[in-house]
């Protein structure tokens, strides 16, 4: 319906006589020169439009030819009130088509009202000249502007805006003609600044050719800072008519636009799939790889950077395509929405790339990744264990390296032989002593053998190294027991008795001294605890030596004792000795000071083991902290999935707490994203399908009434309860069609999903290939194929080319060179995908 007021700005005795004239003038001739082109249908026409339709007689005649209707006899009687009497049924005529009047009256007509005559006038040109002019379901005015932009888009130097100043060239007007006429107008030749040639060109060939007539002067327009909107309307209104037939071919090109911008969308969606399905399949085949191998680096820095990398694989690599995946399976569902509404079939992605196998593929890389970041901590915990060895290994190598040196010259000396009684006796109490410290030693090369066999069976990368060295000091290990043997037994017999202070002083200090040394190693020895089981087993064993010391300061007291007890007899009996005792190289001073450090070490180490049990501790409550707030996620986590979905997917009981809980934060993700897809694919159905929100709220009413279990899914007696409820008549052989729509794969079940789209199909209308086939028709003129001219004619550029290059030639007998098969083409539209 359209609503035509006709108000007057300024009471009419106010206006500029000069601008009403020009109103009238403009407007009348454009107003008159229309009524004349359907008058002169009945044989007559008028000549002045506020006079000649006074008497309401041409007014009748007018809209009956216009309307193709009869209206009531008229009124014969030349007095004010017959003429009153026509037009008054002239304007319930038009009252009875929908159009409300508002401010006009018989009175007025009758009365040669030019303002409200030119406006009774246009309120008919609207209602049967332009009302139904209607591109896109828009008003008819902007409908009509739409249709003059599309028309004229090609042309150069045409920008059509409005009604008024975008028609003052003559541009706009010739190149309507030359769209639909080409052979009538040179459009070449035109140019934009002489407009009052191009005006009347187009005036000129549209009342020869097109029986347009003609309704403004070039001059009205030229002449005019902003030509009348209604005449121009009016007259455009008139070459639109004209052009009736080529709307036709419009109309059709616009349904073939609309269904291969379908079939291009999808056919995009298509290949965003495959590209993306491919993308991250590639990813997953890369990756996989990476996670299975478990080859161990050699040192502890390749092994930290393993596990950095992996790390950064979980923080940054990962998520995203997560999201992808997610991604990818929305897009899958939401292109197969659109197949559904648009009568398309379901797409089949390239043989490996259906979600299944996206989801399968997936699962493989979980698996891969499973026990990954166990493993890498293990190694790393087995590289500190042999970094560990390793530097022991190399502090007691390096000790006993110390000690050995000079021992092999010392023990092949050959000083015995030159030597006197009593230097012998020196000689021989001394290599007892250094026979006593060689035996003391025993321990610490077996210590060094033993971690080398450790470093060995553990992999150590270094071990050769390791071996190497070990076999260096066992070797001069059993030189230097040989030597000492060798020297021993040369001397023996050569030996007596002597001073047994001395000697005794020096068996003693000797293997003190040597535990002093063991202990300080000890007592400075690094340790690596993971446990608060480790390292209180590092404290127990650190009191148990604690122990021992009030023995060992008794028996370091002792040795002090025998060398006072030297120095005691030395002044007694006024003994010349000269320099050190010859049996050891140990003095008092020396163990005084080893003992010392002892006791300040002991401390030390109190403190290292308080404050590694203090760490121990803390890691302790954050691993409880852990476990508490783990306790507390995973249980959210898990009602929270299954608020979102049904379905849920059972985690693996190996999965360590850290990774139960990562996978169902993944779990989560998805199942949000999937719900959330599948209400706007519920959205995208009802807006395709034209279904109202009460429609979609009742089908949803419906299904959830009969999906008696709540699985979000209906058996078939269920559904065929369904149906009659909703007032279908079903026979055997009609619920066995609608059950191979619903449950195509016959799975013996119906789905929420398949439910809407049965009832959008039933409930709206789409386009069908026999539709698309007929709108070929149109543009082709009523052939039964199409040429390529023609289609790049009738449709935008991009789409003709869509169409010239996947439409086979046309075989039929009345085909000619370069024909189209349009019919195989708009079948093959609605079938299976190439892609």
């Amino acid at each position: 319906m359209i609503l035509c007021k006709v108000f007057l700005t300024m009471p009419l005795n106010l206006h500029p006589p000069q601008a009403i004239n020009i109103y009238v003038l403009s407007t009348g001739k454009t107003f008159t020169a229309w009524c004349n082109s359907h008058l002169r249908k009945a044989g007559t026409q008028i000549e002045n439009i506020e006079e000649d339709f006074r008497d309401g007689l041409k007014l009748m005649l007018l809209l009956e030819v216009i309307s193709g209707e009869r209206l009531a006899k008229p009124e014969r009687g030349k007095m004010r009130v017959h003429k009153i009497s026509n037009v008054n049924k002239a304007l319930d005529f038009i009252a009875s088509k929908g159009v409300k009047l508002v401010s006009i009256g018989a009175e007025e007509i009758v009365d040669g009202n030019a303002k409200m005559t030119l406006g009774m006038i246009w309120t008919i040109i609207l209602r049967f000249a332009i009302q139904d002019i209607s591109v896109e379901e828009t008003s008819a005015k902007e409908g009509l502007l739409l249709w003059c932009q599309r028309k004229t888009a090609p042309y150069k130097n045409v920008n059509i805006q409005n009604f008024h100043i975008s028609w003052k060239d003559g541009l706009g007007f010739c190149a309507l003609i030359h769209r639909h006429r080409p052979e009538l107008i040179d459009y070449g030749k035109l140019r934009k600044d002489d407009p009052m040639t191009n005006l009347n060109t187009a005036f000129d060939v549209a009342e020869k050719y097109l029986d347009i007539p003609k309704m403004l002067d070039a001059e009205d327009i030229v002449g005019t800072a902003r030509p009348d909107e209604k005449a121009i309307m009016t007259y455009v209104s008139s070459f639109y008519h004209a052009f009736s037939g080529a709307q036709k071919a419009e109309t059709a090109a616009n349904r073939i636009c609309k269904v291969l911008a379908v079939n291009q969308e999808n056919e995009q969606l298509m290949e965003d799939y495959e590209k993306l399905a491919s993308d991250l399949l590639e990813w997953i085949r890369r990756t996989i790889p990476w996670l299975e191998n478990r080859m161990p680096e050699n040192t502890m820095q390749a092994m930290q950077q393993k596990l950095e990398d992996f790390r950064d694989y979980r923080r940054l690599h990962k998520p995203p395509k997560v999201q992808e995946k997610c991604q990818l399976e929305i897009n899958f569902n939401t292109l197969q929405t659109k197949l559904r509404l648009s009568n398309r079939p379901a797409f089949m992605p390239s043989e490996g790339k259906m979600v299944s196998d996206i989801n399968n593929a997936w699962g493989n890389l979980e698996g891969a990744e499973k026990g990954y970041e166990e493993w890498l901590l293990n190694e790393i915990r087995r590289l500190e264990r042999l970094d560990h060895l390793a530097e022991k290994f190399r502090q007691k190598a390096a000790i006993h390296e110390a000690w050995t040196e000079g021992k092999e010259d010392m023990l092949q000396k050959r000083d015995y032989e030159t030597a006197s009684l009593s230097e012998i006796k020196a000689l021989l109490k001394k290599h007892e002593a250094f026979e006593s410290d060689l035996a003391a030693h025993q321990d610490r090369v077996e210590q060094i053998a033993a971690i080398a066999q450790e470093l060995n069976e553990l992999d150590y990368y270094d071990s050769p190294s390791v071996n190497a060295r070990c076999q260096r000091i066992c070797d001069q290990w059993d030189a230097l027991g040989a030597l000492t043997q060798k020297r021993s037994e040369r001397t023996e017999k050569l030996l007596e008795t002597i001073d047994q202070l001395y000697l005794e002083f020096a068996k003693r200090a000797a293997p003190f001294n040597n535990w002093m040394e063991g202990a300080m190693e000890d007592l400075q020895d690094t340790f690596i605890v993971h446990t608060i089981e480790e390292i209180q087993g590092l404290s127990a064993a650190h009191e148990q030596f604690k122990a021992t010391l009030p023995e060992a300061d008794k028996e370091r007291l002792a040795i002090l004792g025998i060398h006072n007890e030297i120095a005691k007899i030395v002044q007694t009996y006024h003994v010349n000795i000269a320099g050190t005792n010859p049996y050891t190289t140990i003095n008092p001073q020396e163990i005084n000071a080893k003992w010392d450090k002892v006791r300040q070490l002991v401390p030390q180490r109190d403190q290292a083991l308080i404050e590694e049990h203090a760490r121990q501790q803390n890691n302790e409550r954050l691993r409880r902290q852990f476990a508490n707030q783990a306790n507390v996620i995973g249980p959210w986590i898990q009602t929270k999935m299954e608020v979102s979905s049904t379905l849920t997917l059972p985690l693996p009981s190996s999965f360590s707490p850290l990774q139960h809980i990562r996978v169902g934060w993944e779990q989560l993700l998805t199942t949000i994203a999937r719900t959330i897809n599948e209400i706007e694919n519920q959205i995208l159905t009802r807006d395709a399908k034209g279904i109202s929100q009460e429609q979609l709220n009742e089908f949803r009413a419906s299904f959830n009434h009969f999906d008696r279990k709540r699985t979000g899914i209906m058996d078939p007696e269920d559904f065929k309860t369904c149906l009659i409820s909703m007032g279908y008549n079903l026979g055997e052989n009609e619920f066995s069609r609608i059950m191979s729509i619903v449950d195509p794969n016959r799975m013996g079940l119906v789905t929420f999903q398949a439910f809407i789209d049965f009832m959008s199909r039933e409930t709206a209308d789409t386009d069908t290939a026999d539709q698309v086939m007929a709108s070929f028709k149109v543009l082709a003129g009523d052939k039964n194929y199409i040429l390529a001219d023609e289609l790049r004619r009738e449709l935008p550029p991009d789409q003709a080319e869509y169409c010239i290059a996947r439409m086979a030639p046309y075989t039929g007998p009345d085909g000619v060179p370069g024909a189209l098969d349009y019919m195989s083409f708009s079948t093959a539209l609605y079938g299976e995908s190439d892609l």
